[in-house]
């Protein structure tokens, strides 16, 4: 076979069969080689709830000790410390995930009814949120 550049004597392969320049995803008819806000929203969601249990664990570990720093090491002292850990933990998730869920179902919404996928979606979604929750008294 002439024009070709055999790889090894061993193997009589035209190297230009190797060279893969297209992208290697097999996607659905009609999907979009990103994700939608909609797919993201269940990351945003979960990581603002666990960046916020985290959070919450920390400032509650740190509440514990403050509030506990006369004690001596024991039994209640622990379960005290404990306590304020997944106290403050949940109030955080719970509030980081309130959040997240609100800001990713303002941007659905408002990307669904413009019918555009572009950062004023992000901005308007962001400005809902933050006015629903300053309005119901949070700070």
């Amino acid at each position: 076979v002439t024009g070709m550049s055999p790889l090894s004597p061993y193997l009589n392969l035209d190297p230009r069969y190797l060279v893969q320049d297209t992208d290697e995803f097999i996607l659905p008819t009609g999907a979009n080689k990103t994700r939608g806000r909609f797919e993201l929203a269940f990351f945003t969601i979960g990581g603002c709830c666990m960046t916020g249990a985290a959070f919450g664990a920390l400032n509650g570990l740190r509440l514990g000790l403050k509030e506990t720093q006369n004690m001596v090491w024991s039994k209640p002292r622990n379960v005290q410390i404990l306590n304020m850990v997944t106290r403050q933990g949940a109030l955080w998730a719970n509030t980081l995930g309130s959040l997240a869920l609100l800001y990713s179902a303002f941007g659905v919404i408002i990307e669904k009814t413009r019918g555009a996928e572009d950062d004023l979606n992000t901005i308007a979604a962001g400005t809902l949120t933050g006015m629903l929750y300053k309005s119901t008294g949070r700070v």
